[in-house]
């Protein structure tokens, strides 16, 4: 699977929302902390990961190279200080949280694009 276009990349955007609503679901059998603490981290992983799609194939052109490498660093450094904004907000405002439903689901919906890909292809 050649991530190419935006179409794709909304996709595994997806299938990073599907996947944290069902970890979350799966979470309810060790309580309701968990399911929130699981389906926070799940958010914060699809949504940076929005945002990061958004700014990199809005008005996309294949025939400016440049600028689209230029526009993946910025949206990266984009995604890594909102990730870290909202994982220092959970930590800050939400009790009582689980740590590890928390960054369990993160890194479950975090690769989820690899385990879609090596599906599809």
């Amino acid at each position: 699977m050649d991530l190419a276009n935006a179409s794709q990349a909304y996709r595994l955007i997806s299938a990073q929302l599907v996947t944290t609503l069902i970890a979350a679901l799966l979470l309810i059998l060790f309580g309701w902390v968990h399911v929130w603490s699981g389906l926070i981290g799940g958010l914060i992983a699809t949504l940076t990961n929005a945002v990061f799609a958004a700014r990199v194939f809005v008005r996309y052109r294949a025939q400016e190279p440049t600028r689209l490498l230029g526009r993946f660093y910025g949206a990266e450094f984009i995604k890594l200080v909102l990730t870290a904004l909202l994982f220092a907000g959970v930590f800050i405002w939400l009790e009582p949280l689980s740590p590890g439903a928390l960054f369990g689901v993160f890194l479950l919906v975090q690769i989820t694009p690899m385990l879609a890909v090596q599906i599809l292809d």
